[in-house]
């Protein structure tokens, strides 16, 4: 992969979008994660408005430290970027006390803490004018679906996804993002526990892109790379609602 050159392509992308679209700039999660952080630096690198929010919920330290320096970073490199701190945490909490208990199921509560924040970004988008920026890559976005419906899928633009897990390292290496970040493991932070992907998966990022791009003989393959296409595939057909447009119910002329 031509690193700068990709570099190069996705920033013009974004500020042709923008001004295509009559918006002032980008606004975006930042959750001290290598694809938030690859994410906001190339919007930065547009020159256009950047506005980075971080979004606190019952977060473990080591999250929001990482998220911090990233932040920090950014406002040293690029005077175009503007950060905000929301504590959700108490809006969380309060959803949590309106809600009957016998819905908050683990997943689903993880759920409400990506839609709430993606409520978050959407007002500052709103109020600054600009377009929220994705996060999501292709393994998570195309391959297994990893990423809450109307949560952190619910975006304007996605600038990353379509760059594999590993080539996002790649661009990170390249853009310098701190190392903290760089060696962090993937989580998508809807926990308490601070699980990562592979602990949720039950595969790591290169290998569910072995499994995207799997044409061989499954005879010749380990158990191990067994395991790993039963995975992707259980999680690519199961998150197909996710990934296609939402369906229509076309009504035909003739009942018209």
């Amino acid at each position: 992969m031509n690193t700068i050159a990709v570099i190069k392509h996705i920033v013009d992308w974004l500020e042709n979008y923008s001004e295509s679209s009559f918006t002032k700039g980008f606004v975006v999660g930042v959750s001290g994660g290598i694809d938030s952080a690859v994410t906001s630096t190339l919007c930065a690198l547009t020159g256009k408005n950047v506005i980075v929010v971080n979004m606190p919920i019952l977060q473990p330290p080591s999250q929001c430290q990482r998220s911090n320096e990233h932040i920090e970073w950014l406002e040293r490199t690029f005077k175009n970027v503007t950060s905000f701190n929301v504590d959700l945490t108490k809006s969380f909490e309060q959803i949590s006390t309106d809600l009957t208990n016998d819905i908050q199921d683990h997943l689903t509560m993880a759920n409400v803490r990506a839609r709430l924040r993606m409520t978050t970004l959407y007002a500052y988008a709103g109020h600054y004018g600009c377009l929220v920026a994705g996060t999501g890559n292709k393994v998570e976005d195309f391959g297994v679906g990893f990423f809450t419906k109307y949560g952190d899928g619910g975006v304007d633009i996605s600038p990353i996804a379509g760059l594999m897990k590993t080539e996002v390292y790649t661009l990170a290496k390249e853009l310098d993002i701190i190392q903290s970040i760089q060696v962090a493991k993937p989580t998508d932070g809807l926990w308490d526990d601070d699980r990562s992907d592979e602990d949720q998966i039950g595969a790591s990022y290169p290998e569910l892109e072995w499994a995207m791009e799997f044409e061989g003989d499954e005879d010749a393959i380990s158990n191990r790379e067994l395991e790993v296409l039963a995975i992707y595939r259980k999680l690519n057909k199961a998150n197909q609602h996710k990934m296609k447009p939402i369906p229509v119910c076309l009504i035909p002329e003739s009942l018209k």
